[in-house]
């Protein structure tokens, strides 16, 4: 495991257990940011990077009973904590890293991405390790409940200038990686990124 697994794994370790109670109102932000990534009864989806699960129940609504939701994070403290919370009965929980998932090529139909795209030691290739498992036309939204500034100002710290978050960082960091942004959104409460999956 190289040492940027382990960073983000004691990072997150050290605050799965109270990770819910320290936002405890981001759950209508996450239906919104499902809602907008226009899911289809039955089908198939990766919550990657899933934390404690918080968008599974939406992430379950949208699919409905015939439809496939995983969720995948390299955190088991993470994954501990959504079992808690009852969330793995809204989907399959694994404990993988999202630069190499243990998924089929073309198997789902859209990636559901919070708050990942800021811990990913490699963009291109972890993105189009995402792109893999996606079938051609399927769907990613990478999603945060604030916007950049916001968040940067709850770290203390400003938007650095080549945050790869930013618009024009970010399209051509997604082209290469096999999707193409189909709309950014960067607002004090949200943060949402639509693509698709070419060819």
């Amino acid at each position: 495991m190289s040492d940027d697994h382990t960073h983000v794994q004691e990072f997150f370790a050290a605050r799965a257990a109270d990770w819910d109670r320290r936002f405890p109102d981001d759950g209508p932000a996450y239906a919104a940011a499902v809602s907008d990534l226009g899911l289809q009864a039955g089908d198939r989806v990766l919550d990657a990077g899933c934390g404690t699960g918080r968008a599974l129940p939406p992430l379950r609504a949208a699919v409905g009973p015939s439809g496939v939701v995983l969720g995948a994070d390299l955190t088991p403290a993470m994954l501990e904590a959504a079992v808690r919370a009852g969330r793995d009965r809204d989907g399959w929980l694994l404990l993988a890293d999202v630069g190499a998932l243990p998924l089929r090529s073309g198997s789902l139909d859209a990636v559901f991405a919070a708050g990942l795209i800021s811990h990913l030691p490699r963009p291109v290739d972890n993105l189009r390790e995402v792109a893999r498992v996606v079938r051609p036309g399927g769907r990613l939204a990478l999603f945060h409940p604030v916007g950049r500034a916001a968040l940067a100002a709850r770290q203390g710290r400003q938007i650095a200038p080549d945050d790869l978050r930013a618009e024009a960082s970010l399209g051509p960091v997604l082209a290469r990686s096999g999707w193409r942004m189909t709309s950014y959104t960067d607002e004090e409460a949200r943060f949402l990124v639509l693509a698709v999956r070419e060819g």
